[in-house]
């Protein structure tokens, strides 16, 4: 889905009320009031993963209400949370105000009246889903909306970079991946809100934890041709015994799980139109592979054919 602010001259009226049915069939139904003379064009463009809305907004000074009466209109019972990554948000709900920074993040419950001002051009991700997809405690839930949580604050800085690897890669997800990624984003921000709160969560899902954290940075480290399961452990401040217990529990292997990340990654921009430019060799170098007889054998392994032929046969079907 996407939507946008249209750039041509209207007047300030018609410029809010085409944004204000934009940011109602995104979110929830708020009122908007500009904060400068010619509104800027503004953007949204959203994924959906299970019961996650996934929401990229670019917009300039704003202000946004749930008041009352689109509550009592339309309660949806969701929550939004928020990644700010460009501008400073001030955010208002359950008597608190709080400054949410590029890096930080808040959450938000729409079934009650809730104010955001940003003062600046700006650009978040939300993170839109039911209530009861939040496994947590009401009361916990109602201490921390309108509240900042900093990128470098523990379980805070964990569920930051899942939320932000997830919009990442949102757009090229199957179903079936997108509603687990969503699941362990939920049980990600359970873990933080419970943490916050002083409450522990079964073990269990702190393993999940773990291994969802230790696999995200293998992502963002593929094109790495050192990265390695010792590294890994340490970048992650686990043991290299707990690293591998955490992959035997999926029946595989820290080494073997990110062989099969690197070729995924291959096999996608094998059938890029940019696959001719960068070549083979230079596709398997972006992704971490050093050795081209090696690469090839991998990926013949894994696919069934080479990635000449994988190549060619994408482009005989596009």
């Amino acid at each position: 889905m996407s939507a946008e602010l249209p750039a041509e001259p209207l007047s300030a009226a018609d410029r809010a009320e085409s944004w204000y049915q934009a940011v109602a069939s995104a979110f929830v139904p708020m009122a908007v009031e500009f904060l400068e003379d010619e509104p800027s064009p503004g953007t949204i463009v959203g994924h959906r993963l299970g019961p996650m809305r996934i929401l990229q907004v670019k917009a300039g000074p704003q202000m946004v209400t749930r008041t009352r009466q689109l509550i009592a209109r339309e309660n949806a019972g969701s929550l939004i949370l928020t990644l700010q990554q460009r501008g400073t948000s001030l955010k208002e709900q359950d008597g608190r105000e709080a400054s949410i920074r590029p890096g930080e993040f808040s959450i938000t419950d729409a079934s009650r009246v809730f104010r955001k001002r940003i003062d600046e051009d700006f650009t978040f991700t939300s993170f839109h889903f039911p209530r009861a997809e939040l496994d947590v405690h009401e009361r916990d839930l109602r201490a921390l909306t309108a509240t900042t949580f900093g990128p470098g604050e523990g379980s805070a800085a964990l569920v930051a970079t899942y939320l932000a690897g997830m919009a990442r890669e949102a757009p090229v997800l199957d179903e079936a991946v997108g509603r687990r990624a969503a699941a362990t984003a939920l049980d990600l921000l359970a873990l933080l809100i419970d943490d916050r709160c002083g409450r522990e969560r079964p073990k269990g899902l702190h393993v999940a934890a773990s291994l969802e954290r230790v696999k995200d940075h293998i992502r963002r480290n593929l094109g790495d041709p050192d990265l390695s399961p010792s590294g890994i452990a340490e970048a992650n401040h686990i043991s290299l015994r707990f690293l591998h217990k955490l992959f035997q529990q999926e029946g595989t292997t820290v080494g073997a799980w990110t062989r099969a990340q690197r070729l995924d990654r291959c096999s996608r921009d094998l059938r890029r139109p940019t696959a001719e430019e960068l070549g083979v060799a230079g596709i398997a170098r972006r992704w971490g592979f050093v050795n081209s007889s090696h690469f090839s054998r991998a990926f013949r392994a894994a696919y069934g054919m080479t990635p000449r032929d994988w190549q060619m046969l994408g482009r005989s079907q596009g």
